[in-house]
């Protein structure tokens, strides 16, 4: 039986990947809710994770943590989390390496938050090359890879979809303007139902940090 230690729903954008790709797949876990309150190093979680930070996978007491080291342990055992084609899995384990070491302008200029559906600004140079290189990826994936499976990355719902789900958030709280097929992927992966529980979750919870919420009004505030 799995242990799915959690992030706050509102803001922990890596707590969403694991959680999200265990409820597409159907695997059963427990899940644990815990404060973010702290930015970095949190010695309280100490007891729950190796490295102090959520998320962390329990197996029967044994952790393993980090959201890709957490994909890549459940793929072992659900081979079907990776494309069947050995070319679009090796492009998919690409991307989610990117996604997970890069785009650190887009992170810090849109920190997620769910609550929130901002008119949007006009992004800075840094982090519009951020915005640009995801849609890039999105758009190759999408139309090299993807099959008639269905409206993800490569077609069928695999850990690319997953690792990417807390940009797709911030795309949409901060209303960036996409094309219509980065916009159309954006919109496919809103309307999971797991996405949606976990957002309706997210709105529900109470606790706020200021360090969090402080960049609503340079976005122009509500739609």
């Amino acid at each position: 039986m799995f242990d799915l230690y959690l992030g706050n729903k509102n803001y922990s954008s890596w707590s969403l990947r694991p959680w999200l790709l265990m409820k597409h797949y159907a695997i059963p876990f427990t899940a644990h809710m815990l404060s973010v309150a702290g930015r970095d190093y949190n010695p309280a979680l100490k007891p729950l994770a190796g490295n102090a930070r959520v998320p962390c996978l329990h197996e029967d007491g044994f952790q393993v943590w980090d959201s890709l080291a957490i994909a890549e342990t459940l793929a072992e055992r659900h081979p079907e989390m990776w494309p069947a084609d050995p070319k679009a899995r090796a492009r998919a384990r690409s991307i989610c390496a990117e996604m997970h070491s890069g785009f650190a302008k887009l992170r810090t200029a849109m920190p997620m938050n769910l609550k929130f559906k901002l008119k949007g600004k006009p992004a800075t140079p840094e982090v519009q090359r951020d915005i640009d290189r995801v849609v890039e990826i999105w758009q190759e994936a999408r139309t090299q890879f993807a099959t008639a499976d269905g409206p993800w990355l490569f077609g069928r719902f695999s850990i690319a979809d997953a690792m990417f789900a807390p940009i797709v958030c911030r795309f949409d709280v901060y209303n960036v303007n996409l094309p219509p097929l980065a916009a159309a992927y954006r919109d496919a992966l809103l309307a999971h139902p797991a996405m949606q529980e976990w957002t309706a979750a997210a709105v529900q919870e109470s606790e706020a940090h200021a360090h969090y919420d402080q960049l609503a009004a340079e976005y122009g505030g509500p739609r």
